[in-house]
Formats: structure tokens, C-alpha cells, sequence
């Protein structure tokens, strides 16, 4: 299982991001997915998760602020990121468990600045 994500950069504070993460083999309708990141000195976090039956979950820092959905047709799943704020600074990484085996992308940079 491969994963490849893309969609960061750098955008002013108050902007939106969305992120994709393509997956290869048809196995995102059947896995656990999820977008974890990576602040500057800091542990890695969860930011928002979505099961096989579609279930989303996310963190209190970004409630109402991003979304997560998944299209299994194209086996993408993608975070739409609003409202950005410099906080948000990080390196962001696509995470699947598919059955058990765990795979992480590489990891798209995202950067909130003026």
C-alpha cells in the first residue's frame, strides 16, 4: 500500500487548504483513515479520522474548522482545511489501516503565515 499526499503550502491566516491523500489498490472503502500532524518541536497529533462506515472523528483544535471525507471511487481521501490559523503549522500526514497493516504517507507541509 502506497500512499502519496499533496495539497500543502503556504497560505495566509484566515485561508483555506484542502489535502489529498491517493491511496493505491482499492482498499480505502475497507481501512481506518485518518490525518495526523507534525508541529515545529512538537509530538505528532490526530487531527481528524474517518472509519470504513464513514464515522468522522476530530480534534477539539480543529472542530468546525476542517473536514474530512474520502471519495472510494477514486481512493482519495482528502482534509478540507478553513479558518487556518498559524497554529495549524505543520507537517501533515495521511495514515490508513487497512486490515490491520498500518501505512503512512510521506507527509505534505502546510504553513500559515502572513
Amino acid at each position: 500500500v502506497q500512499l502519496v499526499e499533496s495539497g500543502g503550502g503556504l497560505v495566509q491566516p484566515g485561508g483555506s487548504l484542502r489535502l489529498s491523500c491517493a491511496v493505491s489498490g482499492s482498499i480505502l472503502a475497507l481501512s481506518f483513515m485518518a490525518w495526523y500532524r507534525q508541529g515545529p518541536g512538537k509530538q505528532r497529533e490526530l487531527v481528524a479520522s474517518i472509519t470504513g462506515g464513514g464515522a468522522t472523528n476530530y480534534a477539539d483544535s480543529v472542530k468546525g474548522r476542517f473536514t474530512i471525507s474520502r471519495d472510494n471511487a477514486k481512493n482519495t481521501a482528502y482534509l478540507q482545511m478553513n479558518s487556518l490559523k498559524p497554529e495549524d503549522t505543520a507537517v501533515y500526514y495521511c495514515y490508513v489501516n487497512f486490515l490491520g497493516s498500518i501505512n503512512w504517507g510521506q507527509g505534505t507541509q502546510v504553513t500559515v503565515s502572513s
